[in-house]
């Protein structure tokens, strides 16, 4: 078995060194081993035996009910819930809970992209990603939903998709308890009562919460449009923006309705602005001060005003 070693370092005096396993053509190695549970399949008896734990529940975390294949997995999966995160970049000093993830954190950094598809030369950072990706050329979805038989290419899509069936939220918010169905939304969550805003443009030293928000804004740089209209071929930016017009312009459907006064609307966001005048509600809050606002722009002018900031 070959091996890539990568210097790493949870402190910045320590460096030591991680080897994760060399897996360019993992997808396209044989898998004989088939489990019996859910058909998934594997390269080694001893593969697929660590995987039947995940249908023993023998390593089950007790906070969310998440079977791991292993007491390494599951003690990783628990900084989940803790938020520890011992591996710290040397770079740039962002934090992560595994040292996979730092490994292929510090590719940004160095630009590398060691695994290539076969198929259309794309480059990707994790032999993970050249996975996933093959999957846009083969069609597969190997994860099957056993509620409603929806497919997925990605098992992790299909473990959020569980807990539309379940209607559970592991993740909890410890400053005002909201409860969410991913870590990840979490994670964006909690930048409402920091922040923090870590994604940062490198040519106008605009920040983003997210980093979906930075990838969007990089396309007024650039003036990439990569989502087409089919109906007049205009070209937009963002998905949303092409659903929205596609409702907008070449649709007469109003299917949103307005519960207090029957008005309709193309859009649950024209909807939902339309609701406030109703209610009163005051959905906007100033992260700076106690100030809260039933429209958004008028957060944009009390920041502007107030504390000299843009949102």
């Amino acid at each position: 078995m070959e091996f890539e070693t990568v210097a790493v370092s949870t402190d910045k005096s320590q460096p030591f060194e991680i080897k994760t396993e060399d897996i360019t053509k993992h997808d396209e190695k044989p898998r004989p081993y088939s489990c019996t549970v859910c058909d998934k399949r594997f390269l080694s008896q001893n593969a697929l035996h660590c995987h039947k734990y995940i249908h023993t529940g023998k390593y089950k975390c007790t906070e969310c009910g998440k079977c791991c294949q292993s007491s390494g997995d599951l003690a990783t999966h628990r900084r989940s819930h803790s938020g520890e995160k011992p591996f710290e970049c040397s770079v740039c000093s962002k934090r992560f809970t595994t040292s996979g993830g730092l490994v292929r954190h510090s590719r940004i950094h160095s630009g590398e992209k060691p695994f290539e598809c076969g198929v259309c030369s794309k480059r990707f950072t994790g032999a993970g990603d050249l996975v996933m990706h093959n999957r846009i050329h083969s069609g597969e979805k190997p994860y099957k939903c056993h509620i409603c038989d929806k497919a997925f290419s990605k098992s992790g899509h299909l473990n959020r998709h569980m807990r539309v069936h379940t209607g559970d939220k592991p993740y909890r918010c410890h400053m005002c308890d909201k409860a969410f169905s991913e870590s990840g939304a979490l994670n964006n969550h909690m930048r409402i009562h920091t922040g923090d805003k870590p994604y940062k443009c490198h040519m106008c030293d605009k920040a983003f919460s997210e980093s979906g928000h930075l990838k969007n804004h990089m396309r007024i740089h650039t003036g990439e449009k990569p989502y087409k209209c089919s109906l007049c071929n205009k070209s937009f930016s963002r998905s949303s923006s092409l659903q929205l017009h596609k409702s907008c312009v070449h649709s007469n459907i109003t299917p949103y309705h307005c519960p207090y006064c029957e008005k309709l609307f193309k859009t649950s966001s024209d909807l939902k602005r339309h609701v406030h005048i109703h209610t009163g509600a005051k959905l906007y809050s100033c992260s700076h001060c106690s100030e809260h606002f039933t429209h958004i722009i008028q957060l944009k002018r009390h920041m502007l005003e107030s504390h000299s900031k843009g949102t």
